[in-house]
């Protein structure tokens, strides 16, 4: 693991090294928290080996306050030749503090789009389901209920299921498709334009895996005037296309839908279904606590 630049060697246990940890914090938080997370197994190795030398090394007549020191500097040298090892103590460390840090914080996991056919349309399951931003998660819920019932209306697909399934592909809306110059597609389904599509379009590189292995591609994705069209087309795909038939009959359960879309082909995520429950269901428990 490369040490941060501007950042002293060896353990942060004096107000210098804090500082430089601190302010190299300001300038990368993944980086930072990484080195402090070696930092700390650092600190623990040297008080194992402290342990160590105790349990086993007697004091002797030529021990004095010099060997000691001598001892002690070794010690840490010991402990930093043995920490920041690929899988060690450092790497546990720092993932618990990445997930702490970013369900406080309410971050989106990487993404990882996966490839649908060409006749699916839909093409941007992700690889995790979207860690639930609690300060915002129920502000998207509000903002799409209209919409969403006007398309359970038509179609008779829950509003909850279809606001949960819009959270899902696009990380509670923090991860939506944009056009090249920069404007929202109002794609909250991660809809392909496919030849069929006569709208407007949204170019984007996006992962996929194609047989097994994640390529990059670039793809098009149909673009909308608003949120509610994206329901509202949404509702049509799946209502209406005989491939999805099942889905519509097992909307009576978040996970029967669910599991029927990935069958069909929705998503190739082989956990797709599971995620996508779990996020229909906190979008239920959200629209409660609301009404």
């Amino acid at each position: 693991m490369a040490a941060l630049p501007g950042l002293p060697q060896g353990v942060a246990a004096d107000a210098r090294s804090i500082d430089a940890l601190r302010s190299a914090a300001a300038r990368d938080p993944k980086a930072a928290l990484r080195e402090a997370a070696k930092q700390f197994e650092a600190l623990f190795m040297q008080e194992l080996m402290k342990s160590m030398r105790a349990a086993t090394i007697s004091s002797g007549m030529l021990d004095n306050g010099g060997t000691q020191l001598g001892t002690e500097l070794l010690d840490a040298q010991f402990a930093a030749k043995m920490t920041g090892l690929p899988g060690g103590l450092a790497d546990a460390i720092a993932r618990q503090l990445e997930q702490r840090i970013g369900a406080a914080s309410g971050m989106a996991p990487p993404k990882l789009a996966w490839s649908r056919d060409a006749g699916a349309a839909p093409a941007a399951g992700e690889a995790r389901a979207p860690r639930i931003p609690e300060r915002s998660a129920a502000d998207f819920v509000s903002r799409h209920q209209a919409a969403a019932q006007a398309a359970e209306r038509a179609s008779g697909i829950p509003a909850a299921f279809m606001i949960g399934q819009a959270a899902h592909e696009t990380g509670w809306g923090r991860h939506e498709i944009r056009t090249a110059d920069g404007r929202p597609s109002h794609n909250l389904f991660g809809i392909k334009a496919g030849p069929g599509w006569r709208g407007p379009v949204a170019e984007i590189t996006t992962t996929e895996v194609v047989d097994g292995q994640p390529r990059k591609v670039t793809a098009k994705f149909r673009a909308y005037a608003s949120y509610e069209e994206s329901f509202r087309d949404y509702a049509r795909l799946i209502g209406t296309s005989p491939r999805y038939q099942d889905a519509m009959a097992a909307t009576g359960s978040a996970s029967s839908f669910a599991g029927a879309l990935q069958r069909a082909g929705y998503a190739t995520d082989p956990a797709y279904a599971d995620k996508l429950t779990r996020v229909i269901n906190t979008t239920l428990r959200l629209a409660r606590a609301a009404a």
